[in-house]
């Protein structure tokens, strides 16, 4: 499939990877990648997703059960360079599971499915996926995270879980950049924040959201895959908004 050059700073051959590409979010990454010129862009998410495009091919990942990671990962393992890896999941709530408003309502259940969804999930995806990037040229291993995460940034308080999730979620990039640093020179790994995103994750919050300022899962891939193009190995282990702008840890 042609390129239309919104990842022209991959070599290609090459593949691409979507973790949670059933997500609002990683359902638009997909079908962008699927037009960039890359041999597979892998689909991976709980259930195979259907009638996918010309060189998508879905897979299967629970990032709650490592047996599972390591399973995804190793059907990657043949086939061009894997150049790009974009980690698209996240919890903020659910049926029996609110953002905490007070520390009165901390529970240490959701406390920690959080911690395993948004951080230690995504930290065994790279366990097992950081491995099978080139040595050489560049390389991406990216995760979704959230500017809530930024314990700078944090004015408001409230939604105990996910900010110290998502915070822990930015610690093990900025970990993992180092160590990758030592062995794969080209490589950049990073945690980005994608605004505020008109999908289920954000739909019972977004009443207070200034107007222009809620984006379409699509708009916030594109700009996100914009980001990642333009950065280099000087910018691993950093933090980046949708516009590109450095956001505190």
């Amino acid at each position: 499939m042609a390129s239309s050059n919104l990842f022209a700073s991959l070599e290609r051959p090459s593949r691409a990877a979507v973790i949670g590409a059933s997500g609002g979010i990683g359902t638009a990454a997909t079908e962008l990648l699927a037009g960039e010129g890359f041999e597979t862009v892998h689909a991976l998410a709980r259930k195979e997703r259907d009638n996918e495009s010309v060189g998508v091919s879905s897979g299967v990942i629970d990032i709650e059960h490592e047996f599972s990671i390591a399973a995804a990962a190793d059907g990657l393992r043949y086939g061009a360079p894997l150049r790009l890896v974009v980690v698209a999941t996240g919890l903020l709530h659910a049926a029996d599971h609110q953002p905490e408003k007070t520390y009165r309502s901390l529970d240490p259940e959701l406390l920690a499915r959080s911690f395993r969804v948004n951080a230690i999930g995504p930290a065994l995806v790279a366990k097992h996926m950081v491995p099978l990037l080139p040595k050489n040229g560049k390389s991406i291993f990216a995760v979704i995270s959230a500017r809530v995460g930024s314990i700078e940034d944090n004015r408001l308080g409230g939604w105990y879980g996910y900010r110290a999730s998502k915070a822990a979620l930015n610690q093990f990039m900025r970990t993992l950049a180092v160590e990758v640093r030592r062995q794969k020179p080209d490589a950049i790994c990073v945690a980005l924040h994608p605004g505020t995103v008109d999908t289920a994750l954000s739909h019972p919050f977004q009443s207070g959201v200034e107007s222009g300022k809620l984006f379409t899962p699509a708009y916030s891939a594109q700009r996100l895959l914009m980001v990642l193009d333009g950065l280099t190995a000087t910018d691993s282990g950093g933090f980046f908004a949708w516009d590109g702008q450095r956001i505190p840890f």
